[in-house]
């Protein structure tokens, strides 16, 4: 059987195909203490206002403005305290002209006050009394009803990423159930005769199946279910089965290993036989320029390199925008910045590199390094990099001080298109 030739594709084309295809994320309701981490599938909007009620920000006493207009330091005006409220306690009282009532933080501001004075800027007599010697003005020190988030306003987008100050607000508005995208389920299939188990001891000729847990890692990370479905020996037909079965139970497929071509790597000439329809399986970068991704029926397969490095950058340029797509967040790839290259780096770049890095930030300097051994099959310098320095094809090195855009691992993430990345 022919397998389709391989057509060279730039890493931005690549991942616009992708998006053209794109996975469409189901719903469902979850509970508060269970979203963490987790996507919004609607816009949630304030049922109340924020403050709900005009309230006092400091500890002090509420007051009518208007009775403080001729308070000086020559003639400071006594005000005689009334009542005292505490943080979730409402006064029945009415304040009269001269009259203050003794106000703790957040406390509901007291009828016929309008401002309040901090404790700190009176001089109190006793604990019925105190005199001002300041004008104070209508409003101050009162945080107003609906100030800080009216009724009725959207208070969080569909597609937005839940973290820990995103709970705090969805508890303020007391959302105790909350609709966000479900997981999807990925699966991993880990192909070649030489993996072991990560359980088992190692034995000539064999290495253990790291790739499936560093995906798994990954998959995690992105808000993904990984499915680990095990390894599968350098046969045709062991393979094609493998991940014909597998494709039954997940909403999308990773494989790791195979995309080459020697003549164990049976990916290619699967996705023929599938009927899949081949999206790309050649990109202009290093590491990974074996990755493909094929479309059957409404799924994806992602065929990424057996070498770790490789898997790893596979998957964060390619799998990871797909996935985080799929729950309508703004910005799906990876944080890019601009950087300073910390170090020689004097290989031929016929390809784009995404070289594993550590990225250090100090002030305005953003440093970046290459972390441990450049070679895709490094495992190293996976543990230690925080970024990928992108140094783009067609260069024959680069050199300390060059100027470089890095992609970090851990950020906030990028809209689209970073294509600036890859332009001369």
């Amino acid at each position: 059987m022919s397998v389709q030739k391989r057509q060279i594709m730039q890493v931005d084309e690549a991942i616009t195909k992708l998006l053209e295809v794109p996975l469409h994320g189901t719903v469902e309701i979850i509970s508060l203490e269970d979203s963490d981490g987790r996507y919004l599938a609607e816009d949630l909007i304030a049922p109340h206002a924020v403050p709900p009620f005009d309230r006092s920000p400091y500890d002090g006493f509420a007051l009518a403005s208007q009775d403080t207009k001729t308070a000086s330091h020559k003639e400071p005006v006594m005000f005689q305290v009334i009542d005292h409220i505490g943080a979730g306690a409402v006064s029945q009282r009415v304040i009269s002209e001269k009259e203050a009532i003794r106000i703790m933080t957040g406390a509901q501001l007291p009828r016929g006050a309008d401002a309040v004075v901090m404790l700190e800027v009176v001089k109190e007599h006793g604990v019925d009394a105190f005199e001002l010697s300041r004008q104070i003005n209508k409003g101050e020190n009162v945080s107003y009803k609906g100030e800080d988030t009216k009724k009725g306003e959207i208070i969080l987008t569909k597609g937005t990423r839940i973290h820990p100050g995103v709970i705090a607000l969805l508890a303020t508005f007391g959302y105790s159930e909350i609709p966000v995208f479900k997981r999807p389920l990925v699966g991993i299939l880990a192909t070649g005769t030489e993996l072991l188990d990560i359980r088992e001891p190692l034995q000539p000729g064999k290495i253990r199946n790291s790739n499936a847990y560093m995906i798994a890692a990954q998959l995690r990370k992105l808000g993904a279910h990984p499915v680990m479905l095990g390894t599968l020996s350098d046969d045709y037909d062991h393979t094609f089965l493998g991940i014909q079965n597998a494709l039954k139970t997940v909403d999308l497929l990773i494989t790791t290993g195979g995309v080459s071509v020697g003549d164990f790597d049976h990916l290619p000439r699967v996705y023929e036989e599938l009927g899949a329809t081949l999206l790309f399986n050649k990109i202009a970068m290093r590491p990974g320029s074996v990755t493909s991704a094929a479309r059957f029926q409404d799924k994806m397969l992602f065929g990424l390199s057996g070498n770790p490095s490789a898997c790893f950058v596979g998957c964060e340029l390619f799998v990871r925008p797909y996935i985080v797509s799929s729950f309508h967040a703004r910005k799906p790839h990876l944080t890019m910045m601009k950087a300073t290259l910390g170090a020689d780096f004097l290989k031929a770049n016929p390809f784009t590199r995404f070289v594993r890095g550590t990225v250090t930030m100090n002030d305005s300097d953003i440093q970046a390094v290459p972390a441990g051994l450049d070679k895709s099959g490094s495992v190293s310098s996976l543990a230690l990099a925080n970024a990928f320095i992108v140094l783009r094809g067609g260069t024959r090195g680069w050199k300390k001080g060059d100027a470089v855009y890095v992609l970090l691992l851990d950020g906030e993430g990028s809209e689209w298109p970073w294509t600036v990345l890859l332009s001369k």
